[in-house]
């Protein structure tokens, strides 16, 4: 076999050699977009400056099916990357022993993380506290040591560059560590040139070495960085992208406005691509689905809206089928606050002559403002499935189901509480 000649670039052009690790993965993996190259390119020139930084994100390359290149992928990262460790399962005191370990931090791979954190893995604590301590300098858990009765207990650290590849998804907690790269199976018309270690293995370490020698001529540099984050990214997010976007304006060139373009649409696709908690699903259906700028509803009503809604969890809660009950809302909302710092409960609701149960949009209103995205533009009051509520009862009517969330209050007999008597 004939390996494709790789084009020589100095040792200290950071933006071209950052441009031959791309080519190097564009032959093997086919990743969903341009700033997915981009991001895995800087995650691997990153890892070579680990010590020059204070957190690491970690990689996860993820998909619903087999066969979409997440493993190759992990191939190819593990030649362009110093000290890589591949592994399928591994327990916590293993991973902080390897760590620990002489010869340098390592640049750990976790290949089928779906078997450590997927449904039938159960919940693998020890290796999610490594995984989400690890992401930031100086972390270290309190481990025992020794045998039998004869122990004692160390520190050790979990501070590495963790790159994974996995079915499904992760825990929250990871993923919100993580630059994620969704994979998918090529199309007919997506090619990739066949990876055979044996040839292609020494090209990526040939790669691999001159990443760490341009490395080493940056490394007081990004050590003093602050790089400038793109306007909105901030928090958690900005944590992850840091190091990146320093080794991007380390190398010039292309790399920081390239970097920068990533980094707000793997953001971006990642606030889209993941499942929201129960709790802020349940705040964000309330807000645009339910009350639509009422200022009370009683809880019988809500949760006919909320059974409704045919795209929701609400109507099957439970592995029995079972729908949201007015106990299950009650236990949901109480572990967010009103404005006044105590927790969410319902409280009476003066409806005609009558005093049901509820729930006041002024006491959401703090936890829709800290919890829920932003109002989509093109939200309105048109919700099909809102009742109206009967004087004195607080059940639905059938027959006029929309008014309630109707903003013109011209109609309304409460200042946004239609009672129709």
């Amino acid at each position: 076999m004939t390996a494709t000649p790789l084009t020589p670039a100095s040792a200290t052009d950071g933006a071209a050699l950052l441009d031959e690790v791309e080519r190097f993965h564009r032959r093997f993996n086919v990743f969903p977009t341009e700033a997915a190259y981009v991001a895995v390119t800087l995650w691997d020139a990153h890892a070579h400056l680990i010590d020059a930084f204070d957190g690491t994100a970690r990689l996860a390359f993820l998909s619903p099916e087999p066969g979409s290149g997440k493993s190759r992928a992990l191939e190819i990262v593990e030649t362009l990357t110093p000290r890589a460790a591949t592994t399928v399962n591994a327990s916590a005191n293993a991973l902080f022993r390897l760590v620990e370990a002489d010869g340098g931090t390592p640049t750990l791979l976790f290949d089928e993380i779906d078997t450590v954190f997927g449904p039938k893995a159960g919940g693998n604590e020890e290796v999610r506290g490594f995984l989400n301590s690890g992401y930031r300098r100086g972390a270290k858990s309190l481990r025992c040591v020794g045998d039998g009765s004869n122990q004692s207990t160390e520190w050790f650290s979990s501070f590495c560059a963790v790159a994974m590849a996995g079915l499904g998804s992760l825990p929250d907690t990871i993923l919100t560590r993580s630059i994620i790269i969704r994979m998918r199976k090529k199309a007919p018309n997506e090619k990739a040139e066949p990876y055979r270690r044996r040839v292609h293995e020494n090209q990526g370490h040939a790669l691999r070495d001159r990443l760490a020698e341009w490395a080493a001529t940056v490394h007081n540099q990004i050590a003093e960085a602050w790089p400038e984050m793109p306007e909105g990214v901030s928090d958690r997010p900005a944590d992850v992208w840091e190091p990146l976007l320093a080794v991007a304006d380390a190398a010039g060139s292309h790399w920081p406005k390239r970097a920068r373009a990533a980094c707000v649409e793997l953001i971006k696709a990642a606030g889209e691509g993941s499942e929201a908690s129960l709790g802020v699903r349940l705040l964000t259906d309330l807000r645009d689905r339910v009350f639509c700028g009422a200022d009370r509803m009683p809880t019988a009503a809500i949760l006919e809206v909320l059974l409704g809604l045919d795209d929701a969890p609400w109507g099957d809660m439970n592995d029995d089928g079972k729908p949201l009950t007015a106990r299950g809302l009650s236990k949901l909302l109480s572990q967010y606050v009103r404005p006044d710092n105590t927790s969410i409960k319902p409280r009476g609701i003066r409806v005609g002559s009558g005093t049901p149960k509820g729930y006041y949009a002024d006491d959401l209103a703090d936890a829709w403002a800290r919890y829920c995205p932003p109002p989509a533009e093109s939200a309105t009051a048109a919700t099909s499935a809102t009742p109206q509520v009967r004087e004195g009862d607080g059940v639905a009517d059938d027959d006029s189901v929309a008014d309630l969330c109707r903003h013109d209050t011209a109609e309304l007999d409460t200042p946004s509480l239609r009672v129709v008597g």
